[in-house]
């Protein structure tokens, strides 16, 4: 697939007013969040979340790109249209989950690595063939003592390169997301400092191995206080620091940045991304890639009966139409109650 077109499906995904929706879940993450509302983490069960998600009246108003995981991407809506099929006819763009999960890396302690690059290209190629046209591969960097480390940092933005260089032979664009954690008591200024060195070592590795930046989309953490900080930074400081730091470290060829909303609650992760665009425009699209931000209260909504699927829907569409407010920074806390 050519640049152009690569390009063309990057641009969709980051359309204005819209943002992606991360139901990639694997299966011991899907089962932790069912435990939550007292619901068995069934196959059916499942499919039927799922289905309640992608099948939301008027969903794809907001939403422009949904990631699935192996098992959803080969399963159907209940009247039997795959889910990959459905959810292109809506507009919405496609994308699959392909990294293996984050594993202790060898000789650093109290750090990751993800694997997945094994038999990597076959999968990307069925995964295309399902109907996927845009895949995710998510790395890992903890902010702690003495780390993170050089080898942790550069190992992590290698296998990100190399999963983006076939992702896009594959005719795929690859989200990029290099995750620097919440977790700790770290300050918003270390996270800045984490942030940048990331950015920097990632795109030096994606130049390397011949990766279209104009095919990709970036999936950053928000530069942000640690979960258990003193006094941690408020929303006008993480939007000035985060836009600062992408500004300085992220190539003006990218079409798009999505965070992922990483820990945040549903309405921290929604003002700070407002607060982020009303300092625009910005060289490319400032967007949203929330799992939990966007899931957290349907789930809650559901419980796992049936008799509350429509709320649930309704409360999918609240928290989207709000985040397509903040992609223009016309988001305000106030409209939570409304």
């Amino acid at each position: 697939m050519s640049s152009t077109e690569l390009n063309s499906i990057a641009q969709a995904m980051v359309a204005p007013n819209k943002g992606i929706l991360a139901a990639d879940e694997s299966t011991p993450t899907i089962a932790k969040r069912f435990k939550g509302i007292d619901t068995e983490s069934t196959e059916v069960n499942r499919q039927t979340y799922r289905n309640m998600l992608f099948t939301a009246p008027g969903v794809s108003e907001y939403i422009s790109g949904i990631i699935l995981f192996d098992e959803t991407i080969r399963q159907t809506t209940n009247e039997g249209i795959p889910f990959p099929e459905y959810l292109t006819s809506l507009g919405i763009v496609p994308g699959i989950k392909v990294d293996k999960g984050a594993k202790e890396l060898a000789a650093c302690p109290g750090e990751k690595i993800t694997e997945g690059l094994d038999g990597l290209r076959e999968r990307l190629n069925e995964y295309y063939a399902l109907g996927a046209r845009f895949a995710k591969w998510r790395a890992v960097i903890t902010i702690g003592n003495g780390i993170p480390s050089d080898t942790c940092i550069s190992a992590n933005a290698h296998a990100l390169a190399r999963y983006a260089a076939l992702a896009q032979e594959s005719g795929m664009v690859p989200i990029v997301e290099p995750e620097v954690l919440m977790d700790g008591d770290h300050s918003l200024d270390t996270c800045y400092q984490v942030t940048a060195k990331v950015l920097d070592v990632v795109f030096s590795e994606l130049k390397n191995q011949k990766v279209g930046l104009n095919g990709i989309i970036l999936k950053p953490n928000m530069v942000i206080s640690g979960t258990d900080a003193n006094n941690r930074a408020d929303v006008a400081m993480v939007a000035s620091a985060t836009v600062d730091c992408l500004i300085s470290h992220v190539p003006s060829e990218v079409p798009g940045i999505a965070f992922l909303s990483g820990g945040q609650t549903s309405e921290e992760a929604t003002a700070h991304l407002s607060a982020m665009n009303e300092f625009g425009p910005h060289p490319w699209q400032l967007s949203f890639s929330y799992g939990r931000a966007l899931q957290a209260s349907p789930l809650r909504v559901w419980g796992g009966n049936k008799n509350n699927l429509e709320s649930a829907q309704a409360e999918l569409l609240k928290r989207s139409r709000l985040n397509g407010l903040a992609r223009t920074g016309n988001y305000n806390p106030q409209m939570e109650s409304v």
